[in-house]
């Protein structure tokens, strides 16, 4: 047996003690010394399992102390339901939802868990301010002119230099910027896809890139996703002969916060490959996880130039700035000439006070603080709703992002809760809005990322209480 082999099986040893609650939580895991003698293995071997665990945040590291399990994973709410592979359902569109959710979106009375944004006092302001003054100072034409169709050459080289915190071997010729990275994955469906081809994506699913692929005449599979670790490599083989593209979010997902492991992005890659099947490759949160370490994306494996990688400040910095970007791989000069098409150029200013940004570390030191306070949240919400919930709630594990994933009773209708809620001036996204489908009337997405304060636990209080009432 290799040792890459020996280390995931000891991984999937202790990971199996901890979800079935052999190792409690705050549990001290036995030495790795101790480990090592049991499995006979080598030290480095054992440390690999443990880095393994503590990627997924299953165990913890405490200085001079050991490993733990760790806080966050055990609770005694199970995970959400993974759903049944849908290839002719009906659909019923989400819409309606989607209107009356974003309709309340600047309600400032309202604690709002439906928004997929960070909350700005956790947002470095002051310091992008300062950034845009000397942006402005500097720049030419201070930001009038048009940049080439690739996009801002200091941005470019920024993204390139921050791959190598995921071992990409990227340059500046490489990267494509774009209005955001909803902007980045429209570029590259158009550039791969034309109208009555199927694309393959998780479910539930962002709304977002769920109206978008519809708006580009596309047909959509839905593939069933597991919580903790993503699409299913069976599922995926069942659908490439349908399929022209696939578009996954590896990376801590939204709405359910899964990461596909290291293993199955690899093999993820070689099937697309072997098909010639670009994967459109959305790595939004892929910065902000909870481990010890950033989850490698699929372009991480990508020789063939098949992946799409995408990305953007969005939920890490500056939403409102528009800022993002994409890896074409080989179809970086066919998605060049359809952005040159469609916008001619990325405005330079915002690009250029990224970079700034980017190129003095102080990116990295803002996701640092940001990440400890999004772990912290995480912590608070998954114990008040473990209070406050029914009982038989089911809740997400994400390992890094911002968003919980929750199943319900399936008495219970969100579409209709959600009525309920926002007169208690509470918002949150019902699960239809992540599907196409006629499923997830029982779940519902909430954000994480707000200011954790006395008024938010109310909030999170109240809608356990509306819950339980609905029962």
């Amino acid at each position: 047996m290799s040792k890459e082999i020996l280390y995931l099986k000891i991984a999937k040893i202790i990971e199996e003690q901890i979800a079935t609650g052999t190792l409690k939580t705050g549990e001290k895991l036995p030495s790795i010394r101790t480990v090592q003698k049991i499995y006979n293995v080598s030290i480095n071997t054992v440390k690999q399992a443990f880095l393994e665990l503590e990627s997924k945040s299953l165990i913890e590291s405490r200085p001079k102390s050991g490993y733990y399990v760790s806080r966050a994973f055990n609770t005694r709410l199970a995970l959400p339901s993974i759903n049944k592979l849908h290839l002719s359902d009906k659909e019923k569109t989400p819409e309606d939802l989607i209107g009356k959710v974003f309709n309340t979106l600047t309600n400032k009375d309202f604690t709002q868990f439906s928004l997929g944004v960070v909350d700005k006092s956790m947002l470095p302001i002051a310091k992008l301010n300062k950034g845009i003054i000397k942006v402005l100072r500097n720049l030419e034409d201070s930001g009038t002119g048009y940049e080439p169709a690739q996009g801002n050459i200091n941005l470019r080289r920024n993204i390139a230099k921050w791959s190598f915190t995921w071992d990409g071997h990227l340059t500046e010729d490489d990267i494509v910027t774009t209005s955001g990275a909803l902007n980045a994955l429209f570029y590259s469906l158009i550039t791969v896809t034309n109208p009555g081809d199927t694309v393959a994506i998780e479910s539930p699913v962002y709304f977002g890139i769920l109206q978008m692929i519809k708006s580009l005449g596309l047909n959509i599979i839905e593939l069933p996703t597991h919580p903790v670790t993503g699409v299913a490599i069976e599922d995926l083989k069942k659908v490439l002969p349908k399929i022209k593209a696939c578009c996954f979010v590896t990376n801590f997902n939204n709405p359910l916060g899964s990461c596909m492991p290291e293993e199955n992005k690899k093999e993820v890659v070689r099937l697309l490959t072997k098909h010639n099947i670009p994967l459109i490759e959305d790595d939004l949160y892929g910065d902000l996880f909870f481990g010890p370490s950033r989850p490698k994306p699929c372009k991480a494996f990508d020789e063939a130039g098949i992946v799409m990688w995408c990305g953007s400040v969005s939920k890490t910095l500056a939403p409102g700035y528009r800022v993002g970007w994409v890896s074409p791989g080989k179809f970086k000069e066919k998605l060049i000439r359809k952005k040159l098409l469609h916008t001619m150029s990325s405005p330079p200013l915002f690009q250029e006070v990224i970079a700034d940004f980017m190129e003095y570390g102080r990116y990295e030191h803002h996701l640092r603080g940001l990440r400890n306070t999004l772990y912290n949240n995480y912590l608070f919400f998954q114990r008040t709703i473990e209070e406050y919930f029914p009982e038989n709630t089911k809740i997400s594990k994400p390992q890094g992002g911002f968003v919980l994933w929750l199943e319900l009773d399936p008495k219970i209708d969100t579409a209709v809760l959600y009525d309920i809620a926002v007169q208690h001036k509470i918002g949150f996204a019902p699960g239809r809005m992540f599907t196409q489908h006629d499923q997830y009337n029982n779940c519902m997405r909430l954000n994480f990322a707000i200011k954790w304060d006395e008024k938010v636990e109310h909030s999170l209080k109240s809608l356990g209480t509306l819950i339980k009432q609905q029962l």
